[in-house]
Formats: C-alpha cells, structure tokens, sequence
C-alpha cells in the first residue's frame, strides 16, 4: 500500500491546561491553574470558564493556538506578568487596558476603591467632585466614574506611559464624566480647590530599601509607583497637603498603603489637621487603606 502522511492530533485543552499549570508551578507562580485558564482564554479569544468548559468537553487546540502558546508560556515562565501577555487587567466591573511603563491593578486596590466609592455615592451634591492623585491607568478614576456617574471625576499622572494607558482606558470604556491631565499630583485642581468630596490615591509607598519579592513587581513594575522614599511616605504628607488644599470640609481622602503603614499614615493626617482618621483591612484581614475626614 502506498504511504499516507498524517497531521498530527492537534492537543486536548485539558492536557494542554495540565502541562501549562505544571510548568507555571515550577517556575514559582503563585496560582498556576489559574494563569494557565487565563493564558489560554486569552489565545482562544474565549473566557477562563470558556476554558473550562473546553476542558471538559474534551476540545482540542486550533492551529493558531498551538503557535501562538509557546512563546507566551515562555514568557510567563520567566515572571513576565500575565496581564502584560494578555494586555488586560480585570478591576471591578471593568477591564484595564495595561503593559510595560504602568503599574499593573492588583485586587486588593478594589477595596480601597469601593471606599472611595462609598464616600463618593453618599455625599450631599447632586454632581460631587471626586479626584484621583497618582491615577496609573486609571484604575480609582475610571471605577468612580462609571459606579457614581451622577459625580465629576478628575485624575492627575505625571508619567508619560501611565498616561497614554490612562486615556486610552477612558476612551474605551466611554467615561465622559472623567478629566484627565497630565500634571504633577502636588500641583493637580487648583481650580477645584474646596469643591472636593473625595480624594483618593494609590501612591508609590514602598520604601528605598525594601525590593519587592515577586518578580513581576520587581522587574516590571514602573519604579516611580513604587518606591515613595526612606519609609515609603514621602508621597503621602504631599497628599495628605493636597488633600487639604482640595477638599471641602466633610470631604473625605482614601489612601492605599502597607499593611505595616497605617499607625504612621494616620499620624501625618491628623499633624496636618484631617480629623477621624482610620485604618481599614482589606479582604485578606491586611491594613490596606486609610481614610479621614476634612475639618
């Protein structure tokens, strides 16, 4: 009989899951299930329950995916962040347009935003004014102004890359209720100072000489949203000023910080005259934000 040649089987989604997930444990990566769903729901153009259910029904790859799936594997292997690979960072209701030269959304900042939000949501003006202070890719900014639609939101970036993902995140996601400006946070609003209802910051607190142990962070992340000096606070006492400067009396700031940080933040506010300061955890019992009001 003659030869016939064969294609090979292309790959089962579930073993392909299986042998990913293998190889992202060894590499050290905290959920590597997790980021093999999420990997490959991002080459399959599906959702990470799309993936499992692919699993389960026993599909097999497509010939784009089992090109395209080495090389991002690889790169996960080395600590390239997953959101980097897929160009998206979920965070709350909405989904983040990030890559190199911003700092990626991490989840615990979805409380210190739904206490910017509460805040927001519950002050007297039938249009409040809330700001953002360091805005990244808009992360605080954008989940105020599509959760309080009714408020005005502005935002301030110094960093030339955080602020293209910043406007193109407010374009995608339509937010018209939202300005930003490139500007340097100490500097932001004069033109809102007093009208204030709400200022919220994710600032750089990690201090000099404390290097990030995951090496997404370390290698990735811009260093200017990192580091915030000797103890991590320099960027703190000019937003607890700025706050004041902003903020109309009742309003109210909300900064992300250190688990280890918050006696020392709550300390600068009220030196600076914010009254009711506290401290509040965040999903996993961490002191991960501190609130205060405005005399």
């Amino acid at each position: 009989m003659p030869e016939t040649s064969r294609t090979p089987a292309r790959p089962s989604v579930a073993d392909t899951l299986r042998d990913i997930a293998t190889r992202f444990a060894a590499a050290g990566i905290p959920d590597p299930r997790v980021d093999a769903e999420l990997l490959l729901a991002h080459v399959l153009s599906t959702s990470r329950g799309g993936v499992q259910a692919a699993a389960i029904r026993g599909d097999r790859l497509d010939e784009d995916a089992v090109v395209a799936l080495p090389g991002l594997v690889d790169r996960r292997c080395a600590r390239e962040p997953l959101q980097h690979l897929t160009g998206v960072a979920p965070f709350r209701s909405l989904e983040l347009a990030v890559g190199p030269g911003v700092f990626v959304p991490r989840p615990e900042t979805e409380m210190v935003a739904q206490l910017a939000i509460d805040a927001l949501a519950a002050a007297a003006s039938p249009s409040p004014v809330a700001v953002d202070l360091g805005t990244g890719s808009g992360t605080i900014a954008l989940a105020l102004a599509t959760e309080v639609p009714r408020a005005r939101v502005y935002a301030a970036e110094n960093s030339v890359e955080a602020f293209i993902w910043a406007k193109d995140n407010a374009a995608r996601i339509g937010a018209e209720n939202l300005t930003l400006a490139f500007v340097d946070l100490a500097d932001a609003f004069p033109e809102l100072d007093g009208t204030v209802s709400v200022v919220a910051s994710n600032p750089p607190y990690v201090p000099d000489d404390a290097i990030p142990r995951d090496p997404e962070v370390q290698r990735y992340d811009p260093p200017a949203a990192l580091y915030g000096g000797p103890d991590g606070l320099d960027a703190v006492r000019v937003l607890s000023r700025v706050g004041l400067r902003l903020a109309h009396p009742g309003g109210t700031i909300v900064i992300e910080h250190g688990e280890w940080q918050g006696a020392a933040i709550r300390d600068i506010l009220a030196a600076d005259g914010w009254r009711a300061a506290a401290t509040h955890p965040d999903l996993t019992t961490r002191d991960r934000a501190t609130t205060a009001i405005r005399p």
